[in-house]
C-alpha cells in the first residue's frame, strides 16, 4: 500500500497508508445511536489496525459519540502510527438533523468532547466542518481552531466540505493541513442534499495538489455507485473486482494526493474495499472511465 505524508512541510507530519476507513457507517440507522452488530463494528477496527489502515476518520457527531467510543473501546491503547482524524463544526438535534456547532465556544466543546471520549490529550488531525456560516464568519471559526492548536489540544487542522474560495481563504489564515470533500467517480462536484450543499472534491483538487495538501473524500462509494453507469461495471468485470473496489481504485489512480476513507459496518466489504488498494488500472482503463 502507498503512503501520503500530511502537513509535510510542518514540524510535525504524519504520514499513513494511502487507504484509510471512515467510521460513519459503524453506528445505527440514520448515523445515529449503537450498531446492529456492536462485535462485528469492534472487529473491524481491530482488524483495520492489523492489516494496516493506519488513518480512521470518525467526529463526536456519528452517534453521537458511538463511533469515539468505539475507537477508543477497540483499539486503545493506540498504536504508535496510528492517526485518528476528527471533525468539528456540527451537531445533531434529538430529530436527528444535522445543525452547525461553529462558534469559537462549540469548537471548543467539541474538541474537549473529543478528546475525552477518544482518550487522547491532544488530536492529531481535527477538520472544520463547514455547514453555512450563518452569523460566524469562517476567520472566526479558523482562529479559533488555530488557538487551540497553538494550545496543543490539535496538532494539525484541516477544512471539510468546503469551496474553492472557502479553501483560499483558509489558506490566507494559516496552515491547511487536510481537505475532506465528497467526491467519487460519478459524483465530482457540487451537490445538494436534504441537510446543504455538498462541494465535490474535484472542485479543489488542483489547489489541494499545488499546496502538497492531501484530498479525503467522503461518500465516496455511497454517492458513486447508483450514477456509475457501465463504465465501472465493465472495467470490474475485466478485473474480477466489485464495482466499489473499482471505484475506490479509481480515487487512488487520479491523484497521489487523495486519500480515500471507504467506509462500511461489514467486515467483509471493508476487506473488500481494502483489496482495492492492490488494483492497478491501466492508462487505457482510466481513460475509458474518463
Amino acid at each position: 500500500m502507498s503512503t501520503i505524508t500530511i502537513a509535510q512541510n510542518s514540524a510535525h507530519p504524519l504520514t499513513v497508508n494511502r487507504l484509510g476507513y471512515g467510521t460513519m457507517r459503524l453506528t445505527g440507522p440514520e448515523i445515529w445511536g449503537e450498531p446492529t452488530n456492536r462485535p462485528e463494528a469492534l472487529q473491524i477496527l481491530r482488524t483495520a489496525v492489523e492489516l494496516g489502515v493506519n488513518f480512521i476518520d470518525t467526529a463526536d457527531y456519528y452517534g453521537e459519540d458511538v463511533t469515539n467510543r468505539l475507537i477508543a473501546e477497540a483499539l486503545y491503547p493506540y498504536p504508535q502510527d496510528l492517526v485518528i482524524c476528527t471533525k468539528v463544526g456540527a451537531t445533531r438535534r434529538p430529530d436527528k438533523s444535522w445543525v452547525p456547532f461553529n462558534t469559537p465556544e462549540n469548537l471548543r466543546t467539541s474538541i474537549d468532547n473529543n478528546l475525552r471520549t477518544l482518550r487522547q490529550e491532544q488530536i492529531q488531525l481535527v477538520h472544520l466542518r463547514l455547514m453555512g456560516h450563518g452569523p460566524v464568519p469562517l476567520d472566526e471559526q479558523l482562529r479559533a481552531m488555530f488557538e487551540m492548536q497553538r494550545e496543543g489540544k490539535i496538532l494539525h487542522v484541516g477544512l471539510s466540505n468546503v469551496t474553492r474560495e472557502e479553501l483560499e481563504t483558509g489558506l490566507a489564515l494559516g496552515p491547511i493541513a487536510t481537505v475532506e470533500n465528497m467526491y467519487s467517480y460519478a459524483q465530482r462536484t457540487t451537490v445538494q442534499l436534504p441537510h446543504g450543499a455538498n462541494p465535490g472534491g474535484e472542485e479543489v483538487l488542483d489547489l489541494c495538489e499545488q499546496h502538497g495538501i492531501p484530498l479525503i473524500p467522503f461518500f465516496s462509494l455511497i454517492h458513486g455507485l447508483p450514477k456509475a453507469g457501465n463504465k465501472i461495471a465493465e472495467i470490474a468485470q475485466k478485473h474480477n473486482a466489485t464495482e466499489a473496489q473499482i471505484n475506490i481504485a479509481w480515487l487512488l489512480h487520479k491523484s497521489p494526493w487523495i486519500l480515500p476513507i471507504p467506509g462500511t459496518s461489514s467486515l467483509a466489504h471493508f476487506r473488500e474495499n481494502l483489496a482495492a488498494a492492490t488494483f492497478h488500472l491501466s492508462p487505457e482503463d482510466i481513460a475509458y472511465l474518463g
